[in-house]
């Protein structure tokens, strides 16, 4: 028990472990609540929630009646446990907001990439986190939802989307950081 609250506890995990213990977790999602691991609808879900308390003529169409209704879905759910979830794996690693080394988002990369300033990290960070909720919704899923879960049943399409992130991310990052990596 000692040595698994240790490993518990440490800051980056084996990714063998980590990919055993997220296909235990896609089983059990699936056995328990019937649905498969995704959350990029949680937005939409909330947000129709929000507009129509606010602008309910406005909120009153196809998409949100009938594609994505408005509401407490499984998926807005999961999206709260996954940041609970982080925050508690981040609270039992000694990271939580500002890291073993003492500053926000203090990665060197990050520094000699993007400059010193804390705030200009996090506004790319939250950018970057907007276009990729807002290209989830454009490609009718997001990682978990088609990657993951897609993959767990087999699905071409995941293999394709696999490819296409990772052709993508290997794309940026030479564009981004051009031959220092």
């Amino acid at each position: 028990m000692k040595f698994i609250l240790n490993y518990i506890r440490k800051e980056t995990w084996s990714p063998y472990v980590a990919g055993v213990l997220l296909g235990l977790v896609g089983i059990a999602t699936v056995w328990i609540s019937d649905s498969l691991l995704g959350a990029s609808g949680a937005f939409e879900n909330l947000a129709g929630l929000l507009g129509k308390a606010v602008a309910p003529k406005l909120f009153d169409n196809m998409y949100f009646n009938f594609i994505m209704p408005p509401g407490i879905t499984y998926g807005v759910m999961m999206f709260v446990g996954t940041f609970f979830g982080g925050m508690i794996g981040a609270l039992t690693s000694g990271t939580l907001m500002w890291g073993k080394k003492g500053a926000a988002n203090s990665d060197a990369q990050w520094k000699r990439i993007f400059g010193p300033q804390v705030w200009k990290r996090w506004a790319l960070a939250f950018i970057g986190a907007i276009i990729l909720e807002y290209a989830a919704g454009i490609a009718g899923g997001c990682t978990s939802g088609l990657a993951i879960s897609g993959g767990m049943l087999l699905a071409p399409a995941a293999f394709l989307f696999i490819m296409g992130m990772f052709a993508s991310g290997i794309i940026t990052a030479l564009v981004i950081y051009r031959k220092n990596y």
